[in-house]
């Protein structure tokens, strides 16, 4: 009978933790992480007897957690892709509406304003017009202004993210590490009982671990795993957890750097953060944020570039020459911010550097990185997008040089430098933020040209002049104004006489150019007229000295000898637009990547490229999510519980108890009807 108890009691304990461990399945069926665990029955020995062996019973032989490791690493790295492309989409999206925006990007205020242009040019003396181009003006810097601060709130957006992640993988890492050592100390655990519970949080654990950076984990003694990046970095090696940090980056303070702190020692591991969470922002960083923030600084250039030049070449509404519409793009100051020196360079960090604007239709938007090796004095200058070297060579002594690139010059004014000392070299950084008005009155809008010519009054020929191109009113470079126009209201060397006479050696119609000193030698000449061709008085080469005036004017026609005309300072030029129409034509004048686009089509270019980027991040969104429900749904039909599956196995268990109990109902009656034997 004693048998036959222990028979029925064997069933019932069995059965009853089969219940049990089907009940937790059901009741953990939405508990993330979870993985199914299924009781293992086993016979236990038989008792021997001389008609063989006799049954006692069934006993538990494990509770198996039903996990395929295979399956859990697809998940994580699904994750991690996931991960990068979420915090990638979430931010380029942004990105991509506020430039492309109507009332947040920047073509609706340039096409205002240079509309505001063409129309005071119809009316060059109407003040409501001047004040008109004023206001739209002050818009376009507003918009520069204001998409230069969004960029900046985003940056330190995505710089309070970044922290945040680094706070939330220091604590996924500390707690891998406790359940490492919670593992390796579980009883029965080299009987092969597995801590089941513990298992699941620590997959878990790495699974969110993975959403916030790309990470490999290895199976190590005693159950525990150790995680490291993808390059190999440790990040957990059984209970110890090295510690993820951001700081001051020491190339451009206004981003961030990752480091790792393990064993007391801190590394910079910012090129080994990819993948997740945290790299997904800072691929953000610096494939779109850095590229948009150049690209719109570089506009900025261009625009105050050209229309200083424009303005400076015209003569206001009180006859003196036009000054800076906007600010200075070479300021001295402005120069110096361009240069930022890495925080890691040796003392005594007294290096001087500047950039300066060379030719605006020329620059690229970029930034290099002028790194200094040997004894200091060599050095190269490398693309941040390429990583190629674009410029090398060696310091002067002393080391006051240039070092020349396509639109802008590198000015090395002073100091000294040191083997491994790095400068960031960025021509067009800040100059949104920079962009302001010079000009604030109406009459100072310079919308007349300081020079016209006008035809001799006994001309007998049919010979005409036209109305003259403006070059520059200063030396291009020395800075100082030219001679034609360092008086105020009458030319230092003129009005200047152009005449024809006929050569009587060749018969051939000459003409030269002279100024108020008819005694003088001719300032230009006397060269031969060719008839039937366009005949350009003056050159465009500020070497050639006279030659040279700042103006150039065209001749045509046929002159006929003791003709001239008159080149003077434009007096009363109020009703004069000129100068308007070029300043307004500069809207959709090429000005831009070698002259080949226009300030609007550079926006747009910008714009265009952010919204790719954006599309194509995109669909990676949703290939990676696609690939994570896929690799999930696979770890599910696994490890997942399925609740009709685990109701049919209620029943199983619940017929099996109720049969076990049975059992020792039956032994029970049997005992009872021995006993009644006696009696």
């Amino acid at each position: 009978m004693a048998g036959l108890i222990g028979v029925g009691l064997s069933g019932i304990l069995g059965h009853q933790s089969a219940l049990n461990t089907t009940g937790n399945n059901i009741t953990n069926a939405n508990t993330p992480g979870y993985s199914r665990q299924e009781v293992t029955f086993e016979t236990q020995p038989g008792q021997r007897t001389g008609a063989g062996s006799i049954g006692s019973g069934v006993k538990i032989s494990d509770i198996r957690r039903l996990a395929n490791e295979y399956l859990v690493q697809q998940v994580r790295e699904d994750s991690t892709l996931t991960g990068e492309q979420q915090a990638l989409n979430s931010e380029l999206s942004r990105l991509d509406n506020l430039l492309g925006g109507e009332t947040t990007g920047l073509n609706g205020a340039l096409n205002n304003f240079f509309a505001s242009l063409q129309n005071a040019a119809e009316d060059p003396a109407s003040l409501p017009q001047r004040q008109l181009v004023l206001s739209e003006a002050q818009q376009v810097v507003n918009r520069f202004q204001a998409l230069n601060q969004e960029f900046i709130q985003q940056r330190e957006s995505i710089k309070t993210q970044m922290q945040q992640g680094v706070k939330d993988a220091n604590t996924l890492m500390t707690d891998i590490a406790n359940l490492n050592l919670a593992i390796s100390e579980s009883p029965g655990l080299a009987q092969g009982r597995m801590p089941n519970e513990l298992l699941d949080q620590r997959d878990e654990k790495l699974r969110q671990l993975s959403e916030l950076v790309n990470i490999r984990v290895t199976e190590t003694e005693g159950s525990q795993v150790n995680v490291s990046l993808a390059n190999g970095q440790s990040l957990v090696v059984g209970d110890q957890a090295a510690q993820f940090g951001s700081r001051e980056s020491p190339e451009d303070p206004t981003r961030l750097s990752f480091t790792l702190t393990s064993s007391g020692r801190t590394l910079n591991i910012d090129e080994q953060i990819t993948g997740g969470k945290l790299g997904g922002l800072k691929r953000f960083d610096n494939e779109a944020l850095k590229p948009a923030f150049n690209e719109l600084g570089r506009i900025a250039i261009a625009l105050a570039d050209t229309m200083n030049h424009q303005h400076e070449i015209g003569m206001d509404l009180e006859g003196d020459l036009g000054g800076l519409f906007f600010n200075d793009i070479n300021d001295p100051a402005t120069q110096r911010s361009r240069v930022v020196a890495n925080s890691d360079n040796q003392l005594p960090k007294d290096g001087q550097l500047a950039v300066e604007i060379t030719d605006s239709s020329k620059l690229p938007a970029g930034a290099w990185t002028l790194q200094f090796s040997g004894d200091g004095r060599s050095f190269e200058l490398i693309d941040k997008a390429t990583g190629d070297i674009v410029n090398q060579g060696r310091l002067p002594d002393p080391v006051q040089s240039e070092i020349s690139m396509p639109g802008f010059n590198i000015r090395v004014e002073g100091g000294s430098f040191n083997a491994g000392d790095k400068y960031l070299i960025q021509p067009s950084r800040n100059a949104a933020e920079a962009i302001g008005m010079q000009v604030n009155r109406e009459e100072d809008l310079a919308f007349a040209s300081p020079v016209r010519a006008t035809s001799g009054e006994g001309n007998k020929g049919t010979a005409q002049i036209d109305q003259g191109t403006m070059l520059n009113v200063r030396n291009p470079y020395t800075g100082s104004l030219l001679p034609g126009f360092k008086t105020s209201g009458e030319m230092a060397n003129g009005p200047l006489t152009i005449s024809f006479h006929e050569d009587p050696n060749t018969g051939k119609m000459m003409y030269e150019v002279k100024g108020p000193d008819d005694t003088a030698p001719p300032i230009v000449g006397p060269e031969e007229y060719k008839e039937g061709q366009i005949n350009t008085v003056f050159s465009d080469d500020p070497t050639e000295g006279d030659e040279y005036q700042g103006f150039q004017f065209k001749l045509t026609g046929k002159p006929a000898a003791g003709d001239t005309f008159e080149i003077g300072l434009n007096s009363n030029g109020v009703s004069d637009n000129r100068n308007a129409e070029l300043l307004a034509g500069l809207g959709t004048a090429n000005t831009l990547n070698g002259k080949s686009q226009s300030f609007t089509e550079g926006y747009a270019g910008l714009v265009e490229d952010v919204g790719v980027k954006t599309r194509q991040s995109q669909f990676s969104l949703e290939a990676g999510e696609t690939l994570l429900k896929q690799s999930s749904a696979q770890r599910e039909s696994v490890s997942g519980v399925n609740l009709d599956e685990e109701a049919g196995k209620l029943i199983q268990y619940q017929a099996g108890y109720n049969a076990s109990a049975q059992v020792i109902s039956v032994a029970q009656d049997l005992f009872n009807t021995l006993l009644q034997t006696f009696r």
